[in-house]
């Protein structure tokens, strides 16, 4: 494998890297070496000390991506740190047939992404170092899963910051238009080619199973997207309404329902905020509720509008829950972090006169990795909360 560079860092720049952090911004590169778009980089600080290596880009503002810390590179990089990730979702996702194989920074492969949907693999390359290594990471791939099909679902808007194109193809074999998975004993149809994300929103599986634990009697599943979350506690509630805008998710849910012969879940197609808000003034009650919105901040210019929105949903959800009735509400924003997220949930049980306990606070799947000091890679949170009165 050839290895560029080196490029040389700021004092800036060597000190993110001694400190854990994979990412260097443009403004601490101090000289690229001549490294060309995509390439595998040595980086060195500014007295030329070795600092290990990097995938480089030219066009983003992060202009490096640590992938080691030392003084060599395995020969045999791409199958090797591939290997590593999967020997670990065998101990963390054993027995699952949808999970993440590879998880960017969480696996000392930033920029990549690769998911397994039973022999299928949906994979993307969002910087242009992965993007330029596709035909190793699919032959890595193969090597190690020998799937019947790898997609790449090359779509994200990120890849536009790397100067990337959109795409959607079949990188190996062949890969269906839907791929039926289970998550525990619930069955689900994913749409690998337009589905969101690659498919399923596999970062909440265990959540999902985690919520079954707790539900009961009547539940109400806001932006319940193809009914990750609605299908599971269907199987310990008496009724469940699936809420979602999209008509075309519903659908998917009921489709998902009937299959697995769930008859206690129907679904409206209603804004959640609007929705919630009548249920209030109604004065209607429910035993279980979930909140999995899509994320309100999207950067921090967003935050104190999301801020407000979270707010809103969790004070309603909160009225509506009957005492000693469970609420699994969840905030998949970066920009609002643990502590935040904990505090507004703390306001609106206030201001819904409640009296709430905290029964486990989650986080996304351990097949995506939190990096202890890479903030960026924890953006997942679930609370499960109890309202005593």
């Amino acid at each position: 494998m050839e290895i560029e560079g080196p490029v040389i860092v700021s004092h800036k720049g060597e000190a993110r890297i001694e400190r854990g952090h994979p990412w260097v911004f443009r403004s601490d590169v101090q000289q690229d070496g001549g490294a060309s778009p995509g390439a595998i980089v040595r980086v060195a600080g500014v007295r030329g000390e070795p600092l290990g290596f990097a995938f480089w880009s030219s066009r983003s503002e992060i202009r490096l991506r640590m992938v080691e810390r030392g003084e060599t590179l395995p020969e045999d990089f791409w199958r090797a740190r591939i290997g590593r990730a999967l020997r670990w979702r065998e101990t963390v996702a054993a027995g699952a047939e949808a999970y993440r194989v590879v998880h960017g920074e969480g696996d000392l492969l930033p920029s990549l992404v690769v998911d397994r949907y039973r022999d299928w693999l949906a994979v993307q390359t969002l910087s242009q170092a992965t993007e330029r290594a596709k035909p190793e990471i699919v032959a890595a791939l193969v090597d190690l899963l020998q799937p019947k099909g790898i997609l790449e679902r090359n779509d994200p808007r990120v890849r536009a910051l790397e100067g990337l194109e959109p795409a959607v193809s079949v990188l190996h074999g062949e890969v269906p238009e839907t791929v039926e998975v289970n998550e525990g004993d619930v069955r689900f149809r994913a749409d690998l080619r337009r589905g969101q994300k690659t498919g399923l929103f596999l970062d909440q599986r265990e959540n999902h199973l985690a919520a079954r634990r707790y539900a009961r009697g009547r539940a109400l599943d806001c932006f319940s997207y193809d009914g990750g979350f609605a299908l599971q506690v269907a199987h310990q509630c008496d009724e469940v309404t699936a809420v979602d805008l999209s008509a075309e998710s519903l659908a998917r849910l009921k489709e998902n329902a009937a299959g697995n012969g769930l008859t206690n879940v129907t679904t409206q197609s209603v804004n959640a905020f609007d929705l919630l808000r009548a249920l209030d003034d109604a004065g209607e009650r429910f035993d279980t509720v979930v909140l999995d919105p899509p994320a309100f901040a999207k950067s921090r210019d967003a935050v104190e509008k999301a801020v407000r929105g979270y707010k809103e949903i969790n004070l309603r959800a909160l009225k509506i829950l009957s005492p000693g009735g469970v609420l699994v509400t969840c905030s998949c924003s970066y920009h609002v972090h643990e502590d935040g997220f904990e505090a507004i949930l703390a306001d609106a049980a206030v201001d819904a006169g409640a009296t709430v306990t905290v029964v486990e606070k989650r986080r996304q799947g351990r097949d995506h990795p939190v990096v202890l000091g890479v903030p960026e890679t924890y953006y997942l949170k679930c609370f499960v909360l109890r309202r005593l009165a």
